[in-house]
């Protein structure tokens, strides 16, 4: 009878702790249940659901457990105490969360893979690095690159041929503003060469020029503009000195002042230019100096301009200028007053097309009259503009058009008329490998008394420039040269150089 006593008692106690096992079992794996069921009635995610589509849609359902608070809609009662306990709180719908682009998948990666070469969007990234490169000086930014070139040259005559090996040093740099109002832009270059075998003359130049952009009020824009330039005459050039074994060094010196008005439909501006030139001294082969200063003089102009916008991309114009040529010596070495006044008159039209094709173009007529009545005014029709056009990304063609009145200082002559055209073109063959193609023609014509040096000159290039990294540019070049001279022998010119570039 004890024994049969403890034995249903012990048989109790075990049936009474499966109870309770079952009810925290049931506790735990059920009542989640109509929890989520009530979660989905008060419009919040039913995150079973979400995971299994399977589930049947328990919208509606009353929770098996706990009452409702009617004052509170939406909660429910934890069994297990005492509190009220409210879903979480349904997520508002962001009307523009639709226009945010989603994570990629590489986000928080640190091993991405490389992209292609040829890959646009690499293309443009580099074009990114590049605008971000510079060394910051206050609220400048300095651009500068130093490159070193070693060239061949040979140039063929009627007399022979000479061949020359060079070396070549050349300094570029640009210094921009990084202002919220007007601009300050400053750019440099300069080369100088060194010839390590052959005969032939070194051609060192260099210019620098700047420009201030004042933004003034009522759509109103000043520019100042400066540049120094500095180049040898070449010995085809019709004013050289027979026989020099080097010619007369040409510094030019340049300012301007112009003052735009946007007047509506009508845009206005008004400008003034002064050019300095100075020459100097010519050796001969004997050793001695030729004086060359009775070349000097000082070219002043006033323009003004008027143009009517028929839309934002294209805007015709007319131009008339005045001006004054004044010699340093009244009278030159053979007598002759070459002091002129300068007239011209031009109409063209100014195309905006954005990156695609933007510039100007102009035709025109200039004249000018010089003091001295035995010589003939010198005249020429005038076509000047400059062209940018990119009929894809990753191309460009650069085409100048220019034409100047080069007085003479030959006894008797008045001077000549050259028009040029030059014609760039670049093409990004990879996104570090780029191609360049140029060519161009200049044709001087003089008036009767100096017909003898007329001549035509026709040039072509081709070059690559492969971007090692963003410091570090290679490139070669090969250039072609020809002289036609109507009353003498013909000339070719063949270059070739190679070089490395180092940038910041």
């Amino acid at each position: 009878m004890t024994i049969d006593g403890k034995t249903g008692l012990r048989g109790a106690g075990r049936l009474g702790l499966r109870g309770m096992a079952a009810m925290l079992a049931a506790h735990v794996f059920v009542y989640p249940l109509p929890l989520a069921a009530q979660q989905a009635t008060s419009g919040s995610t039913n995150w079973l659901a979400a995971a299994d589509d399977s589930q049947p849609d328990r919208s509606g359902t009353q929770p098996l457990t706990g009452p409702t608070d009617p004052t509170a809609p939406n909660t429910v009662t934890d069994p297990t105490t005492t509190a009220t306990t409210a879903p979480p709180p349904a997520l508002e719908t962001d009307p523009q969360a639709a226009d945010i682009a989603p994570l990629e998948e590489d986000f928080g990666r640190q091993n991405l893979r490389e992209t292609r070469l040829d890959n646009p969007i690499a293309s443009r990234i580099r074009r990114s690095e590049e605008e971000d490169m510079g060394i910051r000086l206050g609220t400048l930014v300095l651009r500068p690159s130093l490159n070193q070139q070693i060239g061949i040259e040979r140039e063929k005559t009627d007399s022979g041929s000479e061949r020359r090996v060079f070396s070549e040093t050349g300094l570029k740099g640009t210094l921009t503003s990084d202002w919220s109002r007007h601009e300050l832009t400053i750019g440099g270059e300069g080369a100088w060469q060194e010839t390590l075998s052959g005969d032939g003359t070194d051609k060192p130049r260099a210019r620098i020029d700047a420009n201030l952009r004042l933004d003034l009020a009522d759509d109103t824009i000043a520019n100042i503009t400066g540049a120094y330039s500095f180049s040898r005459e070449d010995t085809n050039d019709p004013n050289a000195i027979t026989g020099a074994s080097v010619q007369s060094g040409v510094h030019q010196f340049d300012a301007g002042v112009s003052l735009e008005r946007d007047l509506g439909l009508l845009r206005g501006s008004i400008a003034t230019q002064a050019s300095r030139y100075l020459y100097s001294d010519a050796e001969l082969s004997n050793g001695t100096t030729l004086d060359r200063s009775d070349r000097d003089r000082t070219r002043a102009t006033i323009s003004a301009r008027l143009g009517v916008e028929l839309s934002t991309a294209i805007t015709p114009f007319i131009e008339a200028t005045t001006g004054k040529l004044i010699y340093d010596d009244s009278v030159d070495s053979s007598g002759y007053r070459r002091s002129a006044d300068i007239y011209g008159a031009k109409t063209g039209v100014t195309v905006d097309l954005g990156e695609k094709l933007r510039g100007e173009v102009a035709v025109g007529y200039e004249q000018q009259r010089f003091d001295d009545s035995r010589l003939a005014d010198l005249s020429a029709v005038t076509v000047d503009g400059s062209l940018f056009w990119s009929p894809r990304e990753g191309t460009s063609i650069d085409v100048t058009l220019d034409t100047t009145l080069d007085p003479s200082t030959a006894a008797g002559v008045s001077g000549g008329s050259v028009h040029s055209i030059d014609v760039n073109l670049a093409h990004d063959i990879r996104s570090n490998l780029v191609a360049r193609l140029t060519g161009g023609a200049a044709v001087s014509r003089y008036d009767d008394a100096g017909a003898a040096a007329d001549k035509t000159v026709y040039n072509a290039g081709a070059g690559l420039t492969w971007k090692v990294n963003r410091y570090l540019d290679a490139t070669a070049d090969l250039t072609y040269e020809r002289n036609d001279y109507k009353s003498s022998g013909d000339t070719d010119k063949v270059t070739a150089l190679v070089g490395l570039t180092a940038k910041r």
